[in-house]
Parts: structure tokens; sequence; C-alpha cells
């Protein structure tokens, strides 16, 4: 289950990539934009700012997000991403760090570039970090007792659930779009005792919660601690960098 106010809790830095990717997006006047994967819409409701002549339309597969973005005031739907399909006037789909929970995102985009107009934007953004250390310690530890046997079947992701931005360029290119493709790492200055932990809990380790009792959950979180702390040490003075890959694609449609 996704907390609204979990994954707000680092709102300043996974909001900066989603600026990251609008800001390249050329598109003066669209007539309506999609905001895929849209969260609790913190994010969502700065659209109509960029863009103020625009319907702008939300859509998230968690129901508790989507109660999060209504309360905003968005028209926000309820639905998977694979279920979207673009009104006959969408200009722009945006999907920032949604689309690495889609195993088929990879046909979707050349699907969206097949059936937007010329002229249209996708743009989208996803962590590349899935080999990071963080990552990796979230995988060992879900091997280990008393979490082997609740965790068997986790689908964990590996580096390959997204592609390189030479990979999207290729893709989209051969869709017949015009493509700006690209990756940055993010060193985020992270505080607290436990600020990496904190971090993916509201991400990475939502399918890994939903699956443990509660005492085997914290369990699991005291275990992860450590492996985490010698991947990530936090400086004298308090501070904790958690460097953090994106990749970012902008395509316009030919």
């Amino acid at each position: 289950m996704w907390n609204p106010d979990t994954y707000l809790a680092f709102a300043d830095h996974r909001g900066r990539p989603f600026f990251d990717l609008v800001g390249r997006i050329a598109a003066p006047h669209p007539r309506r934009v999609a905001d895929l994967g849209c969260g609790p819409g913190n994010l969502t409701e700065t659209l109509s700012v960029r863009w103020p002549g625009a319907v702008v339309q939300g859509w998230d597969s968690s129901a508790e997000m989507v109660a999060a973005a209504t309360e905003r005031g968005l028209d926000v739907r309820l639905g998977g991403i694979a279920e979207w399909s673009p009104a006959p006037d969408t200009d722009v789909v945006i999907s920032n760090a949604a689309l690495q929970w889609v195993p088929e995102h990879r046909e979707l985009i050349v699907r969206w570039a097949g059936q937007l107009a010329p002229g249209s934007s996708i743009a989208f953004q996803v962590p590349g970090n899935f080999d990071a250390p963080s990552h990796v310690a979230v995988r060992e530890v879900a091997r280990r007792e008393p979490f082997a046997e609740a965790l068997r079947d986790m689908p964990f992701r590996d580096a390959d659930v997204v592609a390189t931005p030479s990979e999207y360029a290729g893709l989209l290119t051969d869709a017949g779009c015009e493509v700006d493709a690209w990756e940055s790492t993010y060193v985020h200055e992270l505080t607290g005792a436990t600020p990496v932990l904190d971090w993916i809990t509201g991400t990475a380790l939502t399918q890994v919660k939903e699956r443990l009792t509660e005492q085997q959950w914290q369990q699991y979180r005291q275990a992860i601690i450590p492996e985490l702390a010698r991947a990530y040490p936090r400086r004298a003075d308090g501070r904790t960098f958690f460097p953090f890959r994106r990749v970012f694609v902008v395509a316009r449609v030919g």
C-alpha cells in the first residue's frame, strides 16, 4: 500500500527530477496534459501553472494516492498505466518515476507514439539505480530468515527493469519521434538516524512491507539498517549523501 505522507517526506528531493523533465518539454499551448503515475498530486498541480490553458488530468493505480490528489482539487483517475490510452486532444504525456513499475513500459511508449497526434510530447523519468547498494541490500536481507518464506516470490527488480537513455532513444526514434534522452545522478543530502531507509520505505520497500507481518517488518528494518549504514555512512556533521541515478526522455511525435 502506498502511503502519501511517507512518500512526501522527501518531496523536495523527489520533485527536482520532475521539474528538470518538464523544463525540457517544448509544448507552448497543449490542450490536454496527462500525468501518469501522478502520486499524491503535489507535482501534478504545478502543471496548471506551466500550462494554464490546458486540461490537466492525473492517473494512478493507488487508491490512497488518488484520494490524496483529489483532495488537492485535481482531476485524477484510478487505474494502471498500462490501461491508459490518450484522448484525441492529448498533447503532452508525462510520467515521473512510475514506468519502472510497468514491465511492458517499453512497448507502451512506442504504442503511445503511434496514438498521439504529430507534435505531441512524451516525457518520462525513471530511476536507474536498481543495482545501487540500497537495492542490493533490499534483496539480500529479503533472502534471510525469518523473511525468506514471505518474500520468496517477491518480484524484485534488477538493473534491466529500465533501459539506458540510448535504448529509449532508439525505440522512440524508430517510432518516428525526435528524442532528447539523458541521465543524471543526484546526490541527495539527507539527515536523520536512518535517512536512506526512510527514503526507500516510501518506494522500493512498499511491496516488502505489504507481505510481512508487523513484527517481521520491524525485524526487517532492524536487519537492513546496518547494511545501509555501511553503504551510505553518516558524516560527523550528521549528513548522509545518497547518490541516485535517473534516466530522462523527452520525445516529440513526428
